[in-house]
């Protein structure tokens, strides 16, 4: 990867860039969540800007000045890291893992069972199962596995 590529993190820049950071959402859940319905996503898609993005501190990594993927925290609970389907596997969430780890080194995070390339992402970067519910933190039908990293 050269210099011009490497993610530059950046705190969000407030409510006008949430459209943009919906966009990535949207690449990133089409790109991975082949477990939900178009009614689905059209549902969470409702609550990104009422629900979900006000709730959270956001992060947002720029790659050549253009958001290529952001995360969402409170406290030390990764809520959100979603990365734009055209950048995934560039580094852009490891950069965004990375700052979320170095600020919260108990950092913990839910991540949906059925996608098992985000779970894979998560363990290659040591983190491991700790539980596991039935159900999304929205009561849907969709497993959700807890991780941590082990405190050694």
């Amino acid at each position: 990867m050269n210099a011009s590529k490497d993610p530059v993190l950046r705190p969000c820049r407030g409510a006008e860039e949430w459209p943009a950071l919906v966009r990535i959402w949207r690449s990133a859940v089409d790109a991975t969540h082949d477990f939900l319905t178009a009614e689905d996503v059209d549902f969470y898609r409702s609550r990104m800007v009422s629900d979900y993005l006000p709730a959270v501190d956001l992060a947002v990594a720029e790659v050549d000045g253009t958001p290529a993927g952001f995360s969402g925290l409170v406290d030390n609970s990764l809520e959100m890291l979603f990365v734009a389907d055209a950048q995934r596997g560039q580094g852009v969430g490891s950069a965004l893992l990375r700052r979320a780890v170095a600020d919260h080194p108990d950092l913990h995070l839910d991540v949906n069972e059925q996608n098992p390339q985000a779970v894979g992402f998560y363990e290659r970067h040591g983190f491991v199962v700790t539980g596991r519910s039935a159900t999304d933190a929205d009561g849907r039908p969709f497993p959700i596995l807890h991780m941590g990293r082990p405190t050694t």
